[in-house]
């Protein structure tokens, strides 16, 4: 599988598709939704396997200085294979070249609760350098805390 490349066509479609398989994480048909209409907009990055997308990364930037990965999933079929590191990577080398200092990203932060999905994703921004910053209890919803991951970037010459 190659690198991420950016995605200019159907991106609602492909995220619809992609995070409607991921039940684990995406539960609400509202929040799917909501994401595929927010996309259509924002710079957006895939690794194609074959003829399908096997993941995608789609970025919002927050002037001056910080861009945020607003979603990101990989087929479950591709967790574990790579596919989301390069997608990190395609991340980090778009917020770079749009002259941002940090990378930013939330999740569903812990719980409580036997949540192995989310312990996977807290775990696997924690590996690829980002930094636990702050929770934020009620930023979506009171039985679902935010947590923030912060990720300096190193400015490249």
């Amino acid at each position: 599988m190659q690198d991420a490349i950016e995605i200019t066509e159907n991106k609602g479609a492909i995220c619809r598709d992609i995070m409607s398989e991921l039940s684990d994480w995406f539960t609400e048909p509202d929040v799917i939704e909501a994401c595929a209409q927010a996309i259509e907009s924002l710079p957006m990055f895939g690794c194609v396997s074959g003829n399908s997308v096997a993941g995608f990364v789609a970025m919002q930037s927050h002037p001056p200085d910080a861009m945020e990965i607003l979603v990101i999933a990989t087929r479950r079929e591709h967790h574990r294979s790579g596919v989301g590191k390069r997608l990190l990577t395609a991340a980090e080398r778009f917020a770079r070249a749009s002259g941002c200092r940090l990378l930013t990203v939330k999740t569903l932060a812990p719980r409580g609760k036997d949540e192995p999905q989310y312990d996977a994703t807290r775990a696997f921004y924690d590996r690829n350098g980002f930094i636990r910053a702050e929770i934020f209890p009620t930023l979506w919803h009171e039985d679902h805390p935010c947590l923030f991951f912060v990720k300096p970037l190193e400015a490249v010459n």
